[in-house]
């Protein structure tokens, strides 16, 4: 018999294990070790939004949704992205709600690729990034950004990686890891790009509720996303969720916001391999995004707080540092 790591496919040998899960393995159930590994919050779910998962599940709403998501949890994040965006969409055939961004990401992908398809994208990012443009048979094209120009990504250097072969565009800001924040300007240039080549934009936004803005970082600031500027809502698929800003990421939910024909793509990936997302997940999220917002805002100047306390010690230790303008 041959081995069976011989049978395992090709590309997905090609991908290493997550760097961040080995390390948060590594300290799992020790209570001596301070974990930086793992993006998630260390606040719990505020309790009304528990409180709306516990009371899906004892009215036994514990059935399958449709796939695209319940409707009353679509129009609520319709209502949210236009407040929060700046962007109007459906919520009848325009959102597509997931388990996480994580599988949005996965979805857009597989939807959009044709082998050997290239996607742009800049570096430090997400650990994801990468394994998701290969699963999807994808070429991922990497830019860096430099600490000394404070992590933009410059539209001269996307130009620069523009072949005959890109197909897609994916940005994330604020920046996970860097926290950077992509000035407006900057953003209009790669938009600009976008409609000139004719590229589809992937624009993961999940961190874009915490940013710090101000002299003291302590304004909530304000988030442009490239999905608002002229041109590009036709050409953009919006990455957003529950797990940063509402501190639910083991409620598993995330949603994604383009047009109809990238959607039902999208759909008809999600349907063969996940169905829907869990239902209580789905309540708790439409609580959520009706009252959540006070204790978002109380986390994020809690973060606020010690982003400013670890700038001051590392200035006061002579240690430079990037401060910055989110997540």
């Amino acid at each position: 018999m041959k081995p069976l790591q011989e049978r395992i496919a090709k590309h997905v040998q090609s991908i290493p294990r997550s760097g961040i899960r080995d390390f948060f393995e590594l300290v799992v159930g020790r209570d001596d070790v301070i974990s930086l590994g793992v993006g998630e919050p260390d606040f719990s779910s505020p309790w009304h939004i528990r409180e709306a998962a516990i009371f899906s599940l004892e009215k036994g709403q514990t059935s399958y949704t449709s796939n695209l998501g319940l409707l009353s949890l679509r129009q609520e994040i319709a209502t949210y992205v236009e407040n929060l965006f700046k962007v109007s969409y459906d919520p009848a055939s325009e959102i597509l709600v997931t388990v996480g961004v994580s599988e949005a990401l996965d979805l857009v992908f597989r939807a959009l690729l044709n082998p050997g398809e290239e996607v742009i994208y800049h570096e430090p990012c997400y650990v994801s990034y990468n394994p998701s443009i290969v699963l999807a048979y994808g070429k991922p094209v990497t830019i860096r950004t430099r600490v000394d120009d404070n992590f933009v990504l410059r539209a001269s250097d996307v130009e620069a990686a523009i072949t005959d072969k890109t197909r897609a565009l994916l940005l994330n800001f604020p920046t996970n890891p860097t926290g950077a924040v992509e000035p407006v300007e900057e953003l209009e240039k790669i938009a600009a790009l976008a409609v000139k080549h004719d590229l589809i934009v992937v624009t993961d936004e999940i961190y874009c509720e915490l940013l710090y803005g101000g002299p003291d970082g302590m304004s909530p600031g304000e988030h442009v996303s490239i999905a608002s500027l002229p041109g590009m809502r036709d050409r953009t698929v919006l990455l957003h969720g529950f797990s940063k800003a509402f501190a639910m990421t083991g409620f598993r939910l995330g949603y994604a916001c383009a047009p109809t024909v990238l959607t039902e793509a999208m759909m008809k990936i999600h349907q063969y391999s996940m169905l829907c997302a869990p239902m209580m997940s789905q309540q708790a999220a439409i609580e959520a995004l009706k009252n959540g917002a006070p204790e978002v805002e109380r986390m994020r100047r809690s973060y606020a707080q010690r982003r400013n306390l670890m700038l001051k010690r590392f200035a006061e230790m002579g240690l430079p540092c990037f401060a910055p303008g989110g997540a």
